[in-house]
């Protein structure tokens, strides 16, 4: 069992940064890839980014290379995302994930069936 709470998200003006936290418990954190989701209003959950266990690997969005970037702290069990040059697309429902300890997640690391575990969310709101 992998429990995975969000933090971090808020109200920014278009331009401004933020950085999501994921805080990670259960299942050894160290050896599971993680990802990062989105979910606008009336929309799919989308792939943000990911980061392999020894972070060696990094996937991104097209729609978010340059400005966001994937980092994490094994010693701290916590996956980063660093949100820079917001935009008011960018707004959402920001999930966390974990994939299976030794998946194959890095064949498809924007598929959410690589991930098994997820977190509850955090609300991003870029205004214009």
């Amino acid at each position: 069992q992998v429990q995975l709470g969000e933090s971090g998200g808020g109200l920014v003006q278009a331009g401004g940064s933020l950085r999501l936290s994921c805080a990670a418990s259960g299942r050894t954190f160290s050896k599971s890839a993680m990802g990062w989701f989105r979910q606008a209003p009336g929309k799919e959950r989308d792939f943000v980014a990911s980061i392999s266990w020894r972070s060696i690997s990094t996937y991104y969005a097209d729609s978010v290379k340059g400005r966001f970037t994937i980092s994490r702290d094994n010693a701290k069990n916590t996956v980063y995302l660093q949100m820079n040059s917001l935009k008011p697309e960018d707004t959402a429902v920001y999930y966390c994930a974990a994939a299976p300890t030794g998946s194959s997640w890095y064949l498809q690391p924007a598929d959410r069936a690589s991930y098994d575990y997820w977190g509850q969310g955090t609300q991003v709101t870029v205004s214009s």
